[in-house]
């Protein structure tokens, strides 16, 4: 190539990169200026969290919130909207979670809990009151001599790791005796679980979440205990060796009911055959409303619907707007979503190219957590210099999200992408009662929808199809 040749070369590839970046300057610009001008996120979120309220799977609540996503959906322009059937787990909390410290003469303590989900009620119990044994790992009930684990309830009392800067690697690091708990306690004899809540928060408010029971191994009641009362349990235990714990639940298992992922389509321009899925989860924990889990996430995803459509946005690719069922307890929505992905592609042309979740709060946006190629991974981290004046400045390997997380199975692998909030209080409201439409803050939501349909569309523009 001639000096000559080699210049009009550089400029006018150049000058191409600067078009490009310069359009999509401008296209995230009307983005944010739309959402923070015009934005519904906040009055949907109120909607979907006052008006509905907590949306358990299997509840009359989850069906309501089902109705509302796809009312939503169609009012703000999408060209399909359907429900997925999808066969989810019906369980009840009760009236009743209770748990008593009892020592000496007469002495006792009200200690504030909550029942797991999934978790068997009381009835279970062989005797209304137990003595406790306190552990903090999982594998120090092996070495333990029976009389300090038989007929006893279980103290699992280790904290999230306060040294860990990303909660939700705390938050990872701490969850086993949650989910395996009850069992590890019962295969050793216990005949009850006390769970320290996952949270780095010192309060009374226990944090619920789901558990789950190994086949071989008998059921026990498990409940959550707030971190300030399992800091005390613990103290008092080796303080007064008599000390008892009586605990009720009157929670209940019953048969799997059919609801069901709610999807809305946008049909692409140019590949309509490429699908781009974006959303949260619908479905809550029943002690609160499910604001920032995840009903941060829902009004998010139909707020990038809305958005696009404002802005006169046309997608290249096709997209589907989905609020999953069943994260919360099962993940069955994701899982059926991608079965079902996996079944579109094999008999059609149709191939899934990427997907983005919403599932970490409403909080200010720091940037997204990206489980893709290498290509695919720097493709995003060119965008740096875009999404710097939003203060989006992280572009970090990572988990994307529960609920896309099967899609990592087909082939070809879509590039999964997940937003990432600020996440250092998020794990202050999470499976709480304190996650509530009051503890979100309208700005901090808004600039995560915002950030969220910025993704979306720069993945549009410029993900290269994975089929040549």
């Amino acid at each position: 190539m001639n000096f000559f040749c080699a210049v009009v070369f550089f400029c006018t590839h150049t000058l191409g990169q600067s078009t490009s970046d310069s359009n999509d300057s401008l296209w995230i610009r009307h983005l944010y200026d739309d959402v923070l001008l015009n934005g519904e996120a906040y009055d949907n979120l109120r909607t979907l969290t006052k008006d509905i309220g907590h949306r358990l799977s299997g509840s009359e609540s989850a069906e309501n919130a089902m109705q509302w996503g796809a009312d939503v959906m169609r009012a703000y322009g999408a060209d399909e909207v359907r429900i997925m059937p999808v066969m989810v787990p019906h369980w009840t909390r009760g009236q009743v979670a209770s748990a008593i410290a009892r020592w000496g003469d007469g002495q006792e303590k009200k200690l504030h809990v909550t029942a797991l989900g999934g978790s068997v009620g009381t009835d279970a119990l062989s005797e209304a009151q137990a003595r406790v044994t306190v552990v903090k790992q999982l594998e120090e009930l092996q070495n333990l001599p029976s009389d300090q684990t038989e007929g006893r309830i279980v103290l699992f009392n280790r904290p999230m790791d306060p040294v860990q800067i990303n909660t939700g690697s705390a938050y990872g690091g701490a969850y086993d005796q949650r989910g395996n708990g009850a069992s590890a306690a019962a295969a050793v004899g216990a005949q009850g679980a006390l769970v320290r809540s996952l949270t780095h928060a010192l309060d009374t408010l226990p944090h619920t979440g789901a558990m789950r029971y190994q086949e071989d191994v008998d059921r026990i009641p498990a409940a959550a205990i707030s971190t300030v009362d399992a800091a005390w349990l613990a103290k008092a235990v080796a303080e007064f060796p008599d000390l008892t714990v009586q605990m009720e639940l009157d929670c209940q298992a019953f048969d799997d009911v059919e609801q069901g992922n709610v999807i809305g389509t946008w049909h692409g321009t140019e590949l309509p055959h490429e699908i781009i899925t974006l959303g949260g989860h619908l479905d809550s924990w029943d002690i609160g409303e499910g604001a920032h889990d995840d009903g941060a996430g829902v009004v998010h995803t139909l707020e990038v619907l809305r958005v696009l459509k404002a802005i006169g946005y046309e997608p290249r690719r096709t997209l589907r707007f989905v609020l999953f069922i069943n994260e919360e307890n099962g993940n069955r929505g994701g899982i059926t979503y991608a079965e079902k992905a996996r079944e579109e592609m094999e008999k059609t042309n149709r191939v899934h190219v990427a997907a983005l979740e919403s599932d970490a709060g409403g909080f200010v946006p720091r940037g997204f957590r990206i489980d893709a190629s290498d290509d695919a991974t720097e493709l995003m981290r060119s965008w740096t210099d875009l999404f710097d004046p939003y203060n989006i400045h992280q572009f970090r390997r990572g988990g994307a999200g529960v609920d896309i997380s099967p899609l990592k199975e087909l082939t070809p692998r879509p590039t999964l992408v997940g937003l990432s909030p600020d996440g250092q209080r998020y794990f202050d409201f999470h499976h709480s009662a304190q996650d509530i439409f009051e503890n979100v803050h309208k700005r901090e939501l808004e600039l995560g929808a915002a950030t969220f349909a910025a993704a979306v569309l720069m993945l549009d523009q410029h993900l290269p199809s994975p089929i040549k």
